[in-house]
């Protein structure tokens, strides 16, 4: 007990203590440090990253789009820079009263505003005015603006005004083939509608298809600042450059999709049909020239994208008789068509039921040529089985029925070809029971067009590198020769039978001035819900297929039209699928003609100059120094489209209109010629209503009003006195 309380020996206890605790915690220290040193590791973490990380600022450097642009080199799809309007109403953000952030002066913001977006003065200041908000915006009217119409308000330097920046995809063409050119936009939140980056990505389309094409990959630009901001001495940034994407550039004709897509608009509203397709392609070699539907959209204002769905690839149906072009074609190669052997039409047994013909009760005794210009079923299930069921397959298979084409569109049906009873291949002889899609139906085609030769549809017809100018061409991939050129040759013989023969089906389809080989169609369509096929005068698929010139076809166009509404039996089907039809061949027939004649005149003849991509002031020079007359539409400040087209010939004061990437503003057209009207009107995809001849002395639409969401625009011409 003694010993314990002596304090001098506690003290040297305790002393021994903390001198070996604090020895042990050094070496631990010692120890942990070192480890640090040699490893640069903590918990498994790298501590020079984190420092670098911690002095490291890094930004995007974004790629750009690649643009899509038509078979000329007119911008389709291409990228843009737009701007949104915010109008601040409160004055907590300001510094002072000195420096204000938010809209002091109301009147004369709404009076600048109005000049430059589409909204009234007085709804402007009802905006600005709205109470007990930070800050307000200005619906549609306020989206989606120029560069230009930001620099005419910030001229004015009005406070208040905010602009947020957004890449967007601009499509100048609006409703232009948007199903097959598709869909390119930002990744936004489904209930706020707020960007979550802005990187465009296709969605629809070519710019789903190509996508990996067309977007390019970001680059980066990273360097080194200190806790304040400030770069760190000696050192540099380090900078990987963007790599833009490539160009696409599509088989389609800009003079003929527009065209097609007025003509499709007229005969929707006059039939309004639930669904409605055209494709005009060039059976040498597979390249869609134009290609259209219904339902459609405004790709640029997104008006009535209700439907996505692309009806060319996607959609699958019953082709009925435009099928026989292809029981003809097998027949004739395997000898069995004999135009004058005689049946006995009407009706024909077949084990599990029976074919009748479209009248239900024929015509009597014909022969196979009159079966063929009436369109007789019974007349292409005789044929059939004269081949044999297992033959007629073989050359269905050979014509791709029940395939992909592979045409690179996303979703593309194969369709189906139930193939089992005696009554189910009866059937698919006339096109019913089996169910094909529209590209399926162009590439079969192309064999009878194409001397037997089956060619693949295809609509890019190059990639191009904008950097080093490499292109990658798309060939014409021949996919098959069903038939022999001498069966295809006689085919189309045949088929002229269908348009010119007092009994033909097809005399709808007479075009004056061209010869037209064609094969009519009427589908019936199973009800889904009852399995059954629908009864009613318009419940069917109406189309046609046309080849012209029918001695050795350019074009072969084909239109299907699925239960117009607006049908009240005074019409038939065939005439209202004609009314598609005839305006477009006719027009790419005279394209052709116009294409394929010499000019010998030499005389006050212009070279068009490329002036896409150009600043406006620059095309402007460049085209008046040509002693060319020259109308620019739009308040953009770059061309976007023009006509005519680059490296055309043309003559001194031809009249030539460029469109910018602004919003597209109502020229004056007094003194105009039809012809430049119509200029307007494909430059634009705007509709426009000609009445008269001569020289334009009236419009419907106001000079420099705004031509986009404007249903129709009224013009009056008249000979000069």
């Amino acid at each position: 007990m003694k010993n314990s309380k002596n304090p001098q020996k506690n003290r040297k206890k305790i002393a021994v203590i903390l001198f070996f605790t604090t020895a042990l915690l050094f070496v631990v220290f010692i120890s942990r440090f070192s480890y640090i040193m040699v490893k640069g590791q903590i918990n498994g973490e790298n501590l020079s990253k984190k420092v670098n990380e911690l002095y490291t600022r890094s930004s995007v450097l974004k790629a750009k789009r690649g643009t899509i642009y038509d078979i000329g080199g007119k911008p389709v799809a291409l990228d843009a820079t737009s701007y949104s309007l915010v109008a601040v109403l409160t004055d907590k953000w300001s510094k002072d009263k000195e420096h204000p952030n938010h809209v002091v002066d109301k009147e004369k913001t709404a009076e600048v505003l109005s000049q430059n977006i589409n909204m009234s003065k007085e709804e402007i200041l009802e905006r600005l005015n709205t109470p007990n908000v930070d800050q307000v915006e200005f619906g549609n009217a306020g989206k989606n603006l120029s560069y230009e119409i930001k620099s005419n308000i910030d001229k004015n330097k009005l406070t208040g005004l905010v602009f947020d920046e957004t890449t967007t995809r601009f499509y100048p063409n609006g409703t232009f083939a948007s199903h097959l050119v598709g869909l390119a936009q930002v990744d936004k939140n489904a209930e706020t509608g707020e960007i979550k980056n802005d990187i465009l990505d296709g969605i629809m389309g070519t710019e789903q298809a190509y996508n990996n094409i067309l977007k390019g990959t970001d680059g980066k630009i990273e360097y080194k600042k200190d806790s304040f901001g400030y770069s760190l001495p000696n050192t540099k940034p380090k900078e990987v450059k963007p790599k833009d994407g490539k160009d696409v550039y599509l088989t389609l004709d800009n003079r003929m999709q527009v065209f097609m897509e007025n003509t499709m608009t007229e005969v929707n509203e006059k039939y309004a049909p639930k669904s409605m397709t055209a494709i005009l392609m060039n059976p040498k070699t597979g390249a869609i020239m134009a290609a259209s539907q219904r339902p459609s959209f405004n790709a640029e204002t997104l008006e009535d994208l209700s439907f996505w769905q692309n009806l060319l690839v996607e959609d699958t149906f019953e082709p009925g008789s435009t099928m026989k072009v292809l029981t003809l074609a097998a027949a004739l190669n395997e000898g069995k068509f004999n135009p004058n052997a005689t049946f006995m039409s009407g009706v024909k047994k077949v084990e599990g039921g029976e074919i009748r013909d479209h009248n239900k009760v024929g015509w009597g005794q014909i022969s196979y040529l009159e079966g063929l210009e009436r369109s007789s079923n019974v007349a292409f299930v005789n044929l059939m089985e004269q081949m044999g069921a297992g033959t007629w397959k073989n050359y269905m298979d050979a014509f791709g029925i029940g395939k992909s084409t592979n045409s690179g569109l996303p979703n593309e049906s194969t369709g189906s070809n139930p193939y089992e009873w005696p009554l189910e291949k009866a059937n698919t002889a006339f096109g019913q029971g089996v169910t094909v899609t529209a590209f399926q139906m162009m590439q079969a085609y192309s064999a009878i067009a194409n001397n037997g030769k089956m060619v693949k549809p295809y609509f890019v017809d190059k990639t191009v590198d904008p950097k080093t100018g490499k292109q990658t061409i798309t060939k014409p991939t021949v996919v098959g020769e069903p038939i022999t050129a001498e069966t295809a040759q006689k085919e189309l013989e045949y088929l002229q039978n269908v348009v010119y023969s007092e009994n033909g089906t097809g005399q709808a389809y007479q075009i004056d001035g061209y010869k037209i080989a064609a094969k009519t169609g009427t589908a019936e369509i199973v009800n889904p819900d009852t399995k059954k096929y629908y009864i009613g005068d318009n419940n069917y698929i109406f189309s046609v297929v046309g080849m012209a010139p029918a001695d050795d076809p350019e074009l072969v166009l084909y239109v299907t039209m699925k239960q117009p509404q607006k049908y009240d039996g005074t019409v038939t089907g065939g005439r209202m699928v004609a009314d598609v039809f005839n305006p477009i061949m006719k027009r790419a027939l005279q394209y052709q003609d116009l294409s394929n004649q010499p000019d010998d005149s030499e005389s006050n003849k212009v070279e068009m100059s490329k002036v896409t991509g150009v600043a406006k002031e620059e095309a402007l020079k460049t085209l008046e120094d040509k002693k060319l007359n020259v109308t620019i539409i739009g308040n953009g400040d770059t061309i976007v489209q023009q006509l005519p087209l680059p490296e055309s010939t043309i003559l001194a004061g031809q009249k030539v209109v460029l469109l910018t990437n602004g919003a597209m503003t109502m020229p004056n057209m007094t003194g105009w010629s039809k012809n430049d009207v119509l200029k307007v009107s494909e430059i634009t995809g705007q509709k426009f209503k000609i009445d008269g001849d001569g020289f334009v002395t009236t419009q419907s639409l106001p000079e420099n009003v705004n031509m986009e969401g404007v249903p129709e625009i009224n013009v009056t011409l008249a000979p000069p006195r």
